[in-house]
């Protein structure tokens, strides 16, 4: 059996206070994603619309670089209590090469300091990884306690801090089609994942007797029938993922295996151009124990909605 701790072949190197993965060219995988009948974020033509270079890279992609780091601080528990919680700062797009990094820790310590660049330098995430703890020591947790109430909502009017969805039953097969909200399967992600690692695969190549799914597919599982929640979220709106965090509390998760998760939202914020909701999804497993829970922002732009400017007037005069 191969130890954890060589779960990855990635060449990892120390540069000053940091561990820095390789450059990496994350695949789009999303240019056929469908919501609500109509186009996302991740469509060329309905991207360029609204002023970016074309379809986004989905964010979750990039937590794929940071699991060899993680690996290499925490081994083992970084599969089991493993977080990941960013800030999305700026946008990748197809044949771009992107670069994570990690602080290096102190002895013990189970808190670092996570960012990734592109080539030029523009930074495209900051946030924590870390393991253990009880999810008020990152990145996002800290952002949470800092937002700015939402005012004068209109995609967002109907929302409300607290509401919940009833609880779902979530799988993912290696061949499964995950469906509009992400055209493809794990089988297919893991063709072209930037970090490969046979522990994704088979039995043999990891202590937990099983095939494991990668944290950015852990996005995948808890999304997948999030469309199903019916939240008021006013639309048609395109959306984008802000801000993101992905805890495991009994992990590994596996192929294959049915969990149930149920979602909340937490709290409501926006800027100049966007409207944001922030949802906690907790997952459960057949014995009702929580084993991940995922925190995402949601925001959905303003001059996407066609509507906007004439409900905001109805609203707020």
């Amino acid at each position: 059996m191969i130890k954890v701790e060589s779960a990855f072949t990635t060449e990892i190197v120390e540069k000053d206070n940091l561990l820095v993965g390789p450059w990496r060219s994350p695949k789009q995988m999303l240019q056929a994603q469908t919501y609500d009948s109509h186009a996302s974020i991740h469509d060329d033509a309905t991207a360029q619309k609204l002023g970016f270079r074309g379809g986004t890279i989905e964010g979750p992609t990039h937590f794929s670089q940071f699991a060899p780091l993680g690996e290499r601080i925490w081994g083992r528990a970084w599969f089991e209590t493993g977080c990941l919680s960013a800030h999305y700062r700026n946008p990748v797009f197809e044949g771009e090469e992107v670069q994570a990094q990690i602080e290096k820790p102190k002895p013990g310590q189970t808190v670092c300091e996570i960012g990734m660049i592109k080539r030029d330098g523009t930074e495209i995430l900051r946030g924590t990884a870390s393991i253990d703890g009880d999810g008020t020591e990152t990145a996002l947790s800290r952002r949470l306690g800092e937002l700015k109430p939402l005012t004068d909502p209109v995609i967002l009017a109907d929302v409300k801090v607290g509401m919940k969805t009833a609880r779902q039953a979530i799988k993912m097969d290696f061949d499964q089609n995950m469906g509009d909200l992400y055209p493809f399967s794990l089988a297919d992600k893991l063709k072209v994942i930037t970090e490969p690692s046979d522990g994704y695969y088979a039995q043999e190549h990891n202590p937990w007797g099983r095939a494991i799914i990668p944290m950015e597919m852990l996005s995948v599982l808890f999304q997948y029938r999030a469309r199903e929640d019916r939240l008021p979220v006013r639309g048609p709106a395109v959306g984008l993922f802000a801000d993101q965090e992905i805890r495991l509390l009994r992990g590994p998760l596996f192929p294959g295996e049915t969990y149930w998760v149920e979602r909340e939202v937490v709290a409501l914020s926006g800027s100049k151009r966007t409207e944001s909701m922030w949802v906690r999804s907790t997952v459960f497993d057949s014995d009702n124990a929580v084993v991940a829970t995922m925190l995402l922002n949601g925001a959905s732009m303003k001059d996407s909605y066609a509507n906007y400017a004439s409900e905001h007037k109805a609203l707020y005069g």
